[in-house]
C-alpha cells in the first residue's frame, strides 16, 4: 500500500464478539503472535467504568460493538495477570520475611529464632499475597462473568490498513468470534482511544 493511500485511508478497527474467555485469550494471543501491539488489542472495561461513561447500565454488549466512547482496557493475557499475582506473592513474602527477622534482630534473639521468624513471616506474607491474589482473580472472573451474561466478550483490534483488517477478521472468526466486522474510527475518537 503506498504511503499517500494508506494516509487517505480512515483509521478503522475490527471487532467481534465472544462466548468463551479461552476463545478469546486464544485469538488474542493469535493476534499478538501475527505482529499486532498489545496497545491495540483492547476489551471492554468494567461496568463501573461503562456506567459512570454512560449513565447507565448496558443490557447486552452487542450494543457497545460499534460505541467508540465506550470505555476500553488494553487486552492482558493470563499469562501476564498470573505473573502480577506471582509478583504479588513474593513481595508480600519478601516484607514479612524480612518485618519479622528485624523485629527479632532489635529485640535481641539468637540466630536460629531470627532465621525461624523470618520464615514465620515469609509465610505470613504469602498468606496474605494468597488472599489479595484470590481477591484479584475472583475480581476478574467476575469481570468477564458479567460481560457473558450481557451476551458475551468483546474484543477490538486497532488496524492500520487493508491487510491487517484482513487478517484480524480471519483470527477473530477462526476462534469463534460471532458478528467479526470493522468500522471506521473518527480522528477525535481515535486520539481518545490511544490514550486509555
Amino acid at each position: 500500500m503506498t504511503k499517500e493511500i494508506e494516509e487517505a485511508r480512515p483509521a478503522r478497527e475490527v471487532v467481534g464478539v465472544f462466548s468463551d474467555a479461552g476463545a478469546l485469550e486464544t485469538a488474542a494471543n493469535e493476534l499478538l503472535a501475527s505482529g499486532f501491539d498489545r496497545a491495540r488489542i483492547s476489551l471492554l472495561a468494567g461496568e463501573n467504568a461503562i456506567v459512570e461513561k454512560l449513565g447507565h447500565k448496558y443490557e447486552k454488549v452487542e450494543e457497545l460493538e460499534d460505541n467508540l466512547e465506550i470505555p476500553r482496557t488494553v487486552y492482558r493475557s493470563k499469562e501476564s495477570f498470573d505473573v502480577t499475582k506471582s509478583a504479588l506473592l513474593g513481595s508480600l513474602a519478601s516484607i514479612g520475611a524480612v518485618a519479622a527477622a528485624g523485629a527479632i534482630f532489635a529485640s535481641g534473639g539468637i540466630l536460629a529464632a531470627t532465621l525461624g521468624s523470618g520464615l514465620l513471616g515469609a509465610e505470613v506474607g504469602g498468606f496474605v499475597g494468597g488472599i489479595l491474589g484470590e481477591l484479584l482473580e475472583n475480581h476478574h472472573a467476575k469481570y468477564l462473568q458479567e460481560q457473558l451474561d450481557r451476551g458475551g466478550l468483546l474484543l477490538w483490534v486497532r488496524t492500520a490498513d487493508d491487510p491487517e483488517e484482513n487478517t484480524a477478521k480471519e483470527i477473530l472468526s477462526r476462534h469463534s468470534g460471532r458478528d467479526v466486522h470493522a468500522h471506521a474510527i473518527p480522528i477525535a475518537a481515535e486520539e481518545a482511544t490511544s490514550r486509555t
